[in-house]
């Protein structure tokens, strides 16, 4: 890997174990709204993508009666409150942070909408170490786009070459190298083979840290 200060890390599937949730707290809202036995949609198609890219392509499909803002904001709801009561992160993933922390700066890019990112890093006060936090609200262009990570680096004082991103969706991915960065993907959510694309793919945090504090 080419030297990097800033470490610009994906939070669903990479900082909590969150993407089996998202479609639990998605179906439940769907089953309230009277859904649950027609649904022509798959959630796996979304994987990676914000909820407003899949509500509106939902609402579009079924064309239910709540409106748009109301169906985000149910879904947000039970996300935070899933979250909240779960605590999902990954095993290894604070102890990665708390060692990366002192050598790069540290960045954090969710396609989640800001409540559910702020649940998150409340969770073994992890806020405390990202530098930059930008959430879906924050770029008009969602991942695949690179606006995303390329904000993250604004934030953070960084050139795009000098920032590796963590990721674990093929948007997420497809995202990080537009943004002309490094990025290690992680195979939490998808096969190592539709990951290929990426700068180094790992199955383990243990992984990401040998090769992030080999450099320092």
């Amino acid at each position: 890997m080419r030297q990097v200060q800033a470490i610009i890390f994906d939070m669903d599937g990479v900082i909590v174990d969150s993407e089996e949730r998202h479609e639990r707290a998605f179906l439940e809202v769907v089953r309230e709204i009277g859904y649950g036995d027609r649904l022509d949609f798959r959630f796996a198609d979304y994987i990676g993508r914000s909820d407003q890219v899949m509500w509106v392509d939902f609402v579009a499909r079924h064309k239910p009666s709540q409106p748009l803002a109301e169906l985000l904001a149910r879904k947000r709801q039970r996300m935070v409150e899933i979250i909240r009561r779960e605590q999902p992160l990954f095993d290894g993933l604070p102890e990665l942070i708390e060692k990366l922390a002192p050598r790069y700066a540290l960045g954090l890019a969710s396609g989640s909408e800001r409540q559910v990112v702020e649940a998150v890093l409340e969770i073994k006060r992890l806020g405390r170490f990202f530098s930059a936090i930008v959430a879906d609200s924050d770029v008009e262009h969602g991942k695949p786009a690179p606006d995303i990570f390329l904000r993250a680096a604004e934030i953070l004082s960084v050139a795009p070459q000098g920032c590796c991103v963590i990721e674990d969706s093929k948007p997420g991915v497809a995202a990080a190298l537009a943004a002309g960065m490094q990025v290690i993907a992680i195979t939490n959510t998808h096969p190592a083979k539709e990951l290929q694309h990426s700068t180094h793919v790992v199955e383990t945090y243990e992984e990401i840290e040998r090769l992030l504090l080999a450099q320092h």
